[in-house]
């Protein structure tokens, strides 16, 4: 069975009720999500192995992102235990032309203040197939992004495939230190994923003919962007997702990608939004499952953004689907029919 490894942070996730406000709310719910442990859950849910590495506080609430994981199967056992802070998001959700908000309380968490010290890669990476990381996590700070290059070195050493989601975050770094960190962590990616916003943000790879607000894609302009993304970086594949929105409640959901000089497009999925936390995390999961299960690219890229599709209708970050869920969608029935 395929094994894969992510590394990231683990957030405790605040959110009002429903469609509440934040200056409206009088009770926040928890959950737990981030990034990379969104794909390991996802993937866990799968079928596959998948284990989450990061540092989390040894008291009960860093313990708690720990059995949020382990719920799902995802292996733990590699977790640095230290620090004294799990980081937190605020997470209003946005209806029809009001757009959703976030409010980052992550300064000195517990994997914000790690060392390379606190990580065994080469044990770690023992029996691993695949690795796993976003942009969000070397934005955490220089001693991330250093921790982050010596996985990347340690994962291809021991022959692993290795992923990266570009996942810019404005409120965690510039475009400019941005560029030149990830720059220098693309060397050793095989597959780049990325939404329709990263490549301009990070690269300055922007799409020709595109109005991300209006909700129009180009998908001419797309194939430029990847097609310049892998010449740059010599990636083996580059798979960008697409959203169209229409407003906070519904968008348009597709992808592409480009491997081996051809160009992939999905269907289109018109979705009409639960939670859009966590829709891209879904969507790289599906790709990797879908690449280590030796799926055809076309197949692959159905089942990622099937399953992106599905993330959408699901409250919190993690995408509780299964794999018939989403080869069901992807094989055309999006009736939303009950199942009886």
């Amino acid at each position: 069975m395929a094994k894969v490894i992510t590394f990231g942070e683990i957030m405790l996730r605040l959110a009002p009720e429903g469609y509440y406000r934040f200056v409206q709310a009088e009770a926040f719910g928890a959950t737990y999500g981030g990034g990379e442990a969104n794909v390991a859950v996802s993937v866990s849910n799968y079928g596959m192995d998948a284990a989450f590495v990061t540092r989390l506080p040894k008291h009960d609430i860093g313990q708690a992102a720990v059995n949020a994981l382990r719920r799902y199967g995802v292996d733990t056992s590699n977790i640095a235990r230290g620090g004294d802070r799990v980081g937190i998001y605020f997470l209003e959700k946005g209806a029809s032309q009001r757009p959703s908000k976030v409010i980052y309380d992550r300064a000195a968490s517990a994997i914000a203040t790690a060392s390379a010290a606190d990580f065994d890669w080469g044990k770690i990476f023992a029996g691993a197939d695949w690795f796993h990381f976003t942009g969000i996590t070397p934005a955490l700070g220089d001693n991330v992004a250093e921790i982050c290059k010596q996985a990347c070195i340690a994962a291809k050493a021991a022959g692993l495939t290795v992923s990266c989601d570009l996942n810019y975050r404005k409120n965690l770094w510039s475009r400019e230190k941005a560029g030149q960190v990830m720059a220098g962590l693309m060397e050793y990616i095989d597959v780049c994923i990325a939404n329709e916003e990263d490549a301009g943000d990070v690269f300055g790879i922007k799409a020709e003919d595109t109005d991300i607000t209006g909700g129009k894609i180009s998908h001419e302009g797309y194939k430029s962007v990847a097609k310049q993304l892998a010449g740059r970086f010599k990636f083996k594949k580059v798979a960008i997702t697409l959203r169209e929105s229409l407003s906070a409640n519904d968008n348009n959901w597709a992808a592409m990608l480009y491997e081996n000089g051809e160009y992939y497009f999905s269907k289109k999925y018109a979705v009409h939004i639960v939670d859009r936390v966590g829709g891209g995390d879904s969507f790289g999961a599906g790709l990797i499952y879908a690449t280590l299960s030796n799926l055809p690219a076309q197949e692959a890229l159905e089942f990622a953004v099937a399953a992106s599709a599905l993330k959408h209708s699901i409250e919190g970050d993690f995408n509780q689907v299964s794999v018939a869920e989403v080869k069901k969608l992807a094989e055309g029935d999006g009736s939303g029919r009950v199942q009886r």
